[in-house]
């Protein structure tokens, strides 16, 4: 099972990577996954050229397929004037169009005050209910204080058992088989 972490964070070290690291961490634990991580700072270029001028770059197109194959996607931005971040909201915005369609997501944020906590119901979730993906109930929202903090490690375990559970109800992806023309043609042959 394929689960792809989709990071916006800026820095490095990147306290949103962190958090992303410990979902996907918390989620193995239950459900082991092949993790792929897409850390969009290394994107940021190739996305604003996909914007001018229509093409993907070779890393873009890559992170595009593998958010397209997974099972399911862990998200996870810096607050930034009280939502996203520019660059989360344009990696997904050239995305195509049906790439989340009932696809699992879980949603989480990271910023420097418990007061943007309301990001993950106001901007995460409708986006990502825009993009026909199923989110689960639970997002995370670690600020500042959050860290080494009660609480956030047991909203990062509720969250990760619930796309644990949907994870495990999902219908498997096919792989896609590549059949080449000449043996398609001949099976139509009587």
């Amino acid at each position: 099972m394929k689960l792809v972490v989709v990071s916006a964070g800026l820095s490095v070290p990147s306290s949103t990577r962190l958090l992303a690291d410990r979902l996907a961490a918390a989620v193995d634990r239950r459900t082991p996954v092949d993790v792929q991580v897409v850390e969009l700072r290394d994107l940021a270029v190739e996305i604003a050229h996909n914007f001018t001028n229509g093409f993907a770059g070779k890393a873009l197109s890559a992170a595009q397929e593998a958010v397209a194959g997974a099972d399911g996607l862990i998200v996870v931005t810096p607050v930034f004037s009280a939502s996203y971040s520019g660059l989360f909201k344009s990696f997904f915005d050239v995305l195509d169009k049906d790439a989340l369609t009932g696809k699992p997501v879980l949603v989480a944020a990271t910023g420097g005050t418990g007061r943007h906590s309301l990001v993950l119901e106001h901007a995460l979730r409708p986006l990502f209910a825009y993009l026909r993906a199923v989110v689960m109930p639970t997002g995370v929202y670690a600020a500042s204080e959050d860290w080494g903090a009660a609480g956030l490690a047991e909203r990062i375990e509720r969250a990760a058992e619930e796309l644990s559970s949907a994870l495990a109800r999902a219908p498997r992806r096919a792989e896609a088989s590549v059949v080449p023309f000449a043996e398609r043609l001949a099976a139509l042959r009587p």
